[in-house]
């Protein structure tokens, strides 16, 4: 008879050799607590339970933390009582202010040696001095933040972001590749995953605001928004992002395909529909701004990316 018997910290596997006899393997479940649980914090929580994780957590709105423990979570009213004995800390906050405002508060409960990684949107100066602040007390702090939605954090997809020391990345990349879709290590310099995560955001908000004038456009000229998807499911603009990109970092701007005049002269064009009709165009008006002054210092044969030559 083989026996496999199953508890809340310790797992025995039980081996059967070719010889009949039985040996026991003692695996210890390491303890993580999680704070923060808002919509990303909480998926992150099921997927970890899911796998068979003990989660401790803990949120300011308490009823948040005691949510989960449907799903086998064990909530606590304060932070510090969340981290007791927990060995991995994961945090998922607003922002810098908060991350240091709730790492103090449970600082008090820390187990000697505990590890925090920090899913925050944060910066990048934020995360170089928490991680050198926290080694000073004992205490390893890797900023993870990530490119995932509540959804991408449940189903464990999307993208993760690391930089710093790399023994540390090295130690906890199994942990932490299996709440991602891909974990992705920019190198040995701290903060970097922070201002890379900014970046990221940054071109987001350009993308939404961009969407939001050309729907304005179109609504100007009695153009539905779905036939703007239309478009976009035959003409599809954001696969031109990585070759635009090339074509910036490498500077080539006297080799045209849409030449800085024409661009500004369609920018004009679109301004003036859309001013006849008393619509407001978000982002346009900042980029012709930008063409004009380039038109002046003499670019205006040259690619319109050349708006982007002093970000190289």
């Amino acid at each position: 008879m083989i026996v496999i018997i199953f508890g809340l910290q310790k797992l025995m596997h039980v081996r059967l050799w070719h010889e009949g006899l039985l040996t026991f393997t003692k695996t210890t479940t390491i303890m993580k607590a999680f704070l923060g649980m808002g919509l990303l914090g909480s998926n992150f929580v099921r997927a970890m339970l899911q796998k068979g994780d003990t989660i401790q957590v803990w949120n300011r709105t308490a009823a948040k933390a005691k949510a989960l423990e449907v799903y086998g979570a064990k909530a606590f009213d304060s932070a510090n009582e969340a981290v007791r004995d927990a060995e991995v800390i994961h945090v998922t906050v607003k922002d810098d202010e908060t991350v240091d405002e709730v790492l103090e508060a449970a600082s008090k409960g820390f187990k000697e040696g505990a590890v925090i990684i920090d899913h925050t949107t944060t910066s990048a100066s934020g995360a170089k001095q928490r991680t050198e602040a926290w080694k000073s007390k004992g205490f390893t702090y890797l900023h993870a933040p990530v490119f995932m939605g509540p959804q991408n954090a449940l189903e464990s997809t999307g993208y993760m972001l690391v930089s710093g020391d790399q023994s540390v990345i090295k130690k906890f990349e199994p942990e932490l590749s299996k709440m991602t879709g891909k974990l992705i290590n920019f190198g040995a310099e701290e903060g970097k995953a922070a201002g890379i995560k900014l970046t990221g955001n940054l071109f987001l908000l350009s993308l939404t605001a961009g969407l939001s004038d050309a729907l304005a456009l179109a609504k100007s000229h009695g153009i539905k928004a779905q036939e703007i998807i239309d478009l976009f499911n035959d003409w599809n603009p954001g696969a031109m992002v990585p070759s635009r990109l090339k074509k910036i970092a490498e500077g080539k701007f006297n080799e045209p395909s849409w030449e800085l005049n024409m661009a500004r002269k369609d920018a004009g064009l679109m301004m003036n529909a859309a001013k006849s009709t008393g619509t407001k165009l978000a982002i346009i008006p900042a980029i012709a701004a930008v063409m004009d002054q380039w038109i002046e210092k003499g670019h205006g044969n040259d690619d319109w990316s050349v708006i982007a030559k002093d970000s190289i």
